[in-house]
């Protein structure tokens, strides 16, 4: 009997000449299934495996069943009815493909399960496939020669340029001679080097970046001024599930990096959005203000999976309760039981002086922390908070801010971020208020690390260690 199946043409013209894995399940008869892979078969798609996710409904035994003599493709079948996920791993280890065809269907998957099949999938560098929806792996180029580290995150307003800052400054103080990598929404057209060593890094500095039209506040900018080294600024538009840029200049930014006498690499992504760049190890940051699900599920669980130090910020009340915290510490840990997560909360730290000074505040963080921040800084600082705005990421809400607050003060505090140069450090200048920026420093809490500066030491450490 001919073989008329329609199968989605799409699909298709990507499957065609590829290595494959099937998965099936027991809820389709063995001869329904058996007969879309010979369609497979006969289009050009070499089967190297099935894997069998579970549902005995039609199907006892799958090794049985749903073998080919012709083929001899290998099945996998757990020994317990449902989806063994170590085993999938182990098979994806064992067997050649380019692409996981899911063939499979509610109720022995559902979405959650989906997304944890296509970050194991996606963490071997693989393509996951169904009757309607292609997740690819992130591109990752291998380009760099130098050692190298990558900084991804689980979505914005997370921390990870203050993350970022610091890593930089432990890697400078430690001599790596590091040199940083920024993409964001707000990069230049063309790869842009910040020499550190040669350019005066102030607010009069990042005011005629922004005069000239520029993005002043644009991460590689406040990794320069607040890590003092070295950065390069590319862009990016778009990012998908899996963190793919849609576009990026990061692979010629990386190429100037190659090029430029600077011994480390640190390259940090934007938002979810990962560098296309192989790194030699990531450090994956997470909010413990996020709803759980983009931390643990989604492919936020993929971002655990491909990493290799995870740092979890905003560990405290009332961003989070140390019941969530657990949780997602627990999570992660159930994912990547061997990786160090560390706990962290965030605290300012001005870059001058703040010392018994009338002081406004800018900041973009949530309302909700304005307390926390107001009390460190009077109690460290011995200040008067003469204002405070979190509207750093809204222009016209931040002028008034400033507009009742920042005539009574010496100093505006302001992080490096959204309209901080372009408005606020350009107001501050024009009433002859001192313009003092700051870093956003992570302080441990909790985890499996006690001294972040040591632990940041040796991670970098290791990663030298192999190329020696």
């Amino acid at each position: 009997m001919e073989n008329n199946l329609h199968i989605n043409n799409k699909m298709i013209n990507i499957l065609k000449g590829k290595k494959v894995i099937c998965l099936v399940d027991g809820e389709h008869y063995p001869p329904v299934t058996k007969q879309t892979l010979e369609k497979l078969l006969s289009l050009n798609i070499k089967i190297n495996a099935l894997f069998f996710l579970g549902g005995t409904e039609k199907v006892k035994n799958a090794t049985t069943e749903l073998k080919n003599e012709k083929v001899g493709y290998r099945i996998y079948q757990s020994k317990k009815d449902g989806i063994s996920y170590e085993m999938m791993d182990e098979m994806m280890h064992e067997i050649d493909f380019d692409i996981v065809i899911d063939l499979s269907d509610e109720p022995v998957v559902d979405y959650n399960s989906r997304f944890k099949i296509g970050s194991y999938v996606l963490k071997h560098g693989k393509d996951y496939l169904s009757a309607d929806y292609y997740f690819q792996a992130p591109d990752e180029r291998k380009i760099l020669t130098k050692p190298n580290l990558s900084i991804i995150g689980t979505g914005k307003r997370i921390g990870k340029t203050a993350i970022g800052v610091t890593v930089s400054r432990v890697l400078k103080k430690y001599n790596y001679d590091p040199v940083v990598i920024c993409m964001g929404r707000g990069g230049p057209p063309e790869p842009d080097f910040v020499n550190t060593v040669k350019m005066e890094m102030n607010e009069e500095t990042l005011i005629k970046v922004a005069e000239k039209g520029g993005h002043a506040a644009s991460d590689y900018w406040e990794d320069a001024l607040l890590g003092d080294v070295p950065t390069i600024g590319c862009r990016r538009c778009g990012g998908g599930f899996a963190g793919n840029p849609f576009f990026s200049n990061v692979i010629d930014g990386v190429k100037m990096a190659e090029e430029l006498p600077y011994k480390f690499v640190i390259m940090e992504g934007s938002g979810s959005t990962l560098p296309p760049i192989k790194a030699d190890k990531k450090i994956v940051l997470a909010g413990a203000h996020q709803d759980i699900s983009k931390i643990l599920g989604f492919f936020g669980q993929y971002r655990i999976m491909i990493s290799d130090l995870a740092i979890l910020t905003m560990c405290e009340k009332p961003l989070a309760s140390r019941k969530k915290i657990q949780k997602i510490y627990d999570g992660i840990k159930e994912i990547k039981p061997e990786m160090k997560v560390i706990l962290t909360k965030f605290r300012p730290l001005p870059l001058g002086d703040i010392n018994n000074k009338k002081v406004f505040v800018a900041t973009t963080a949530q309302g909700i922390i304005r307390k926390k921040i107001i009390k460190f800084l009077e109690k460290r600082y011995n200040i008067t908070i003469t204002g405070y705005t979190n509207h750093l990421s809204n222009r016209e809400k931040l002028k008034k801010d400033l507009d009742r607050g920042l005539k009574n003060s010496d100093v505006l505090l302001t992080e490096i971020k959204a309209a901080s140069i372009d408005v606020a450090a350009l107001t501050a200048k024009k009433n002859n208020v001192d313009v003092v920026f700051m870093h956003n420093q992570p302080v441990i809490v909790g985890g499996d690390v006690e001294n972040l500066e040591k632990e940041l030491s040796s991670f970098a450490e290791k990663i030298v260690e192999e190329y020696e």
